[in-house]
C-alpha cells in the first residue's frame, strides 16, 4: 500500500463518524485529515477532487470489501440468481456500519456539485458485482446485465436506507422480489429469441412479396 493509499484510508476512517452528523463537507474532510495526522498538502494529494473524491473512495471501498467477501464464499455450485442475490446483499451489508454515511452520500450524489459521481460509482458497483460472480460476457449482454442490475441495486439500496425491520428482513424480501422480476424478464427474452428464430426472414419475405417471381 502506497503512502497515498494509507492517507486515503486514514482520512476516510476518521471522517466517517463525523459524516453521520455533519455530512460530506470540506470541513469534515479537513478535520478528519487533522485527526489522522495528515497535513493539508498530503490531504490534497490523497483527494485532489475534494469531497467528491472522498465519497468516491468510500463507495469504491465498499465494492472492494464486497468482492473480498464473495471471494471467500463457494459460488461455483450456486445458480446465477443465487450468486447475484448474495452479491447485492453482500454489497449492501458492506455499509451496514455506516448506513447514515451512505444515506448522505446518496443525497450528495444527487446535487449538481457531484457531477458524474452518482452514475460513475453506480456503474462501478454493478460491474464489480457481475465480475465477482464470474460474469464473462463481452457482447451486448455485458451492457444490458449492468443496466438491469443498476436499477435493481438502486431500488434495493434505497429500500434498505429506510428499512427499520429486524435484521433488515424487509430489504432482503424486497431484493428477492426484484431478482425474481429480472429472472422473469430474462426468461421472456429467451422465449422471444426462440420464437424469432422460427419465424421466416422478414427481409426475404418482403422481397418475395415485392418480386413474386423470386424464390427464397
Amino acid at each position: 500500500m502506497t503512502s497515498k493509499d494509507k492517507n486515503r484510508a486514514a482520512i476516510l476512517k476518521a471522517a466517517l463518524p463525523h459524516v453521520a452528523f455533519d455530512g460530506w463537507t470540506p470541513a469534515v474532510m479537513r478535520q478528519a485529515a487533522q485527526e489522522a495526522g495528515i497535513g493539508h498538502e498530503a490531504m490534497r494529494v490523497a483527494f485532489p477532487g475534494g469531497v467528491n473524491d472522498l465519497i468516491d473512495y468510500f463507495l469504491a471501498d465498499g465494492d472492494r470489501r464486497m468482492a473480498e467477501t464473495l471471494a471467500g464464499r463457494g459460488l461455483d455450485n450456486m445458480k446465477i440468481r443465487e450468486k447475484v442475490t448474495l452479491a447485492v446483499r453482500s454489497r449492501i451489508e458492506a455499509d451496514a456500519d455506516h448506513r447514515e454515511a451512505l444515506r448522505r452520500a446518496v443525497s450528495y450524489a444527487a446535487l449538481p456539485v457531484a457531477g458524474a459521481l452518482g452514475p460513475r460509482s453506480l456503474y462501478r458497483t454493478v460491474d464489480a458485482i457481475w465480475r465477482a460472480v464470474g460474469d464473462t460476457s463481452a457482447d451486448f449482454n455485458f451492457y444490458t446485465k449492468r443496466a438491469i442490475l443498476a436499477a435493481v441495486y438502486s431500488a434495493v439500496t434505497l429500500h434498505w436506507l429506510g428499512d427499520e425491520t429486524e435484521g433488515f428482513s424487509s430489504t432482503w424480501a424486497f431484493l428477492d422480489r426484484r431478482i425474481e422480476d429480472v429472472m422473469r424478464i430474462e426468461k421472456a427474452k429467451a422465449g422471444l429469441r426462440g420464437i424469432a428464430e422460427k419465424l421466416p426472414d422478414p427481409v426475404g419475405l418482403m422481397g418475395r412479396l415485392r418480386y413474386p417471381g423470386t424464390r427464397g
